[in-house]
């Protein structure tokens, strides 16, 4: 995946798993959105509590927190095609068996049925996720951010307009039509993927030499990647938490203040592929990742504005502030999936379907980490000291990011030291551990395409030179 002074044309197999791709965000966004603005009526007719229904949302970031890793680090065992095929028909059943709650009476079954439905769609959303990053990273070796970002974008729009089409959809047939329909879309999209999509990596059931989890997380680049996307997540969520209430003093309509909800979406789906094209022109991950905090830390200066300063709260900058947070969160996490890539294979992790695999999983896990802790402190903190108090604790965290990656990238040269990477085949150990270099040369493309030729163009090809690391015995 070398660099690339200009735009290098997709092939026609490229461009087919995009849209299939692409369509998976988009339907998987929708679904995991869609409910927002009448399940909670629907559960309150069923007498369960605020408390009780925050925790049906809140428990699908979890699980994936939990799940993501595992999957990513398995992905190549499972089969990338079948694990995206798999996990669309799972969370697409889900969706359906949700819209189906408005038939159960108990309080007891009702709230039981709805964490058991939420805890499995959230495994088979994992599940198609993380195979869709890991597909993309192993299609487009030579434009990984753009295209990565791109379907960021398709996610992003459809968790925008998720809420939108439930509401219109609710209003048209009531509770169970928005989840039936969107679960038949997800599952006519598992077919017509079956049908498209080539096969990708190895046969299900084919092992490569494993790597483990726990050394790829050692590399300080990935560390500081896994918090630097946790912490933008908290960002994000802290404001699905408290904006609302905060917004109230301006006394403004629902569709009003739905919009200003949409802000910060709409820019980050607008920005994203514009940093990823950023990324794949040679422009080092971190330094953007520097002002994607900058970014963020002057959203939260606008919006509360911070505690301390003079200044009253004003709708105008408010506004300002959300158009910055979407532009920051763009600025972070589609350079930190790409610069874990690069850290990883340039640390001896193979470039192959299992590396992409595993940061996928990694980045899948710490996004929903910091999705899963922001709203529950964010609500938390607004219940105690208020809005713009609050706003400290992400304000501080990702000053922590500023310092942090500045510091990385002012005082640390080359892709890293020497990290041992273990395999299960100690005869495999000397080809694996060459940061991403000198690899088996009969490991198949997983496409035919006119940007790459051999393993030498992929992402170990950045970074300097680099001795050989020394094997395990």
């Amino acid at each position: 995946m070398g660099s690339q002074s200009g735009a290098t044309p997709f092939t026609r197999e490229q461009w087919a798993v995009l849209c299939v791709i692409g369509s998976v965000h988009f339907g998987c966004a929708i679904c995991v959105s869609l409910q927002a603005p009448f399940y909670p009526a629907e559960a309150e007719r069923k007498g369960v509590s605020a408390s009780e229904y925050g925790l049906v949302f809140g428990i699908f970031e979890l699980v994936s927190f939990l799940s993501c890793p595992i999957l990513g680090k398995y992905l190549d065992f499972i089969g990338p095609k079948f694990m995206l095929n798999s996990g669309i028909f799972i969370a697409s059943t889900c969706s359906i068996l949700f819209g189906l709650l408005d038939l159960v009476t108990g309080h007891i079954d009702f709230i039981t049925l709805s964490f058991t439905i939420r805890i499995v769609e959230a495994l088979g959303t994992s599940a198609a996720t993380t195979a869709a990053f890991a597909i993309t990273a192993s299609v487009f070796p030579d434009s990984v951010a753009t295209t990565f970002a791109a379907l960021e974008t398709f996610y992003g729009l459809g968790y925008i307009v998720g809420p939108m089409i439930g509401g219109m959809l609710f209003s048209l047939g009531g509770y169970i039509l928005p989840f039936v329909s969107m679960g038949t879309f997800l599952m006519l999209d598992a077919i017509f993927i079956y049908f498209i999509l080539p096969p990708l990596g190895n046969e299900p059931g084919q092992l490569r030499p494993e790597v483990k989890l726990l050394a790829m997380f050692k590399i300080p680049d990935v560390g500081l990647d896994s918090f630097c996307i946790a912490a933008t997540a908290v960002s994000m969520g802290f404001y699905s938490a408290t904006l609302e209430p905060h917004l109230r003093k301006f006394c403004l309509t629902p569709v009003v203040t739905g919009v200003m909800f949409v802000i910060s979406g709409t820019l980050y789906a607008v920005s994203a592929p514009l940093v990823g094209r950023l990324c794949d022109l040679e422009v080092q991950p971190k330094k953007v990742m520097v002002a994607g905090s900058v970014c963020i830390v002057t959203s939260y200066f606008l919006v509360g504005p911070l505690p301390g300063l003079p200044l009253p709260t004003t709708m105008w900058m408010c506004v300002l502030g959300l158009i910055v947070h979407g532009i920051g969160t763009a600025s972070i996490l589609v350079p930190c999936f790409i610069d874990i890539i690069r850290s990883s294979v340039a640390s001896g992790f193979p470039d192959d379907m299992t590396t992409y695999g595993m940061v996928a999983g990694l980045w899948a896990s710490f996004f929903s980490l910091g999705a899963f802790v922001g709203p529950s402190v964010g609500g938390v903190l607004y219940d105690t000291i208020g809005f713009r108090s609050g706003t400290l604790f992400p304000v501080g965290m990702h000053l922590l990011v500023f310092v942090s990656v500045t510091c990385f990238v002012c005082l640390y040269n080359g892709p890293g030291p020497a990290v041992p990477v273990p395999v299960a085949n100690p005869g495999d150990a000397e080809c694996c551990i060459q940061r991403g270099r000198n690899l088996p040369q009969d490991i198949p493309p997983l496409l035919p395409s006119k940007c790459s030729d051999s393993i030498t163009t992929g992402y170990g090809s950045f970074g300097t030179p680099v001795p050989f690391l020394t094997a395990i015995s």
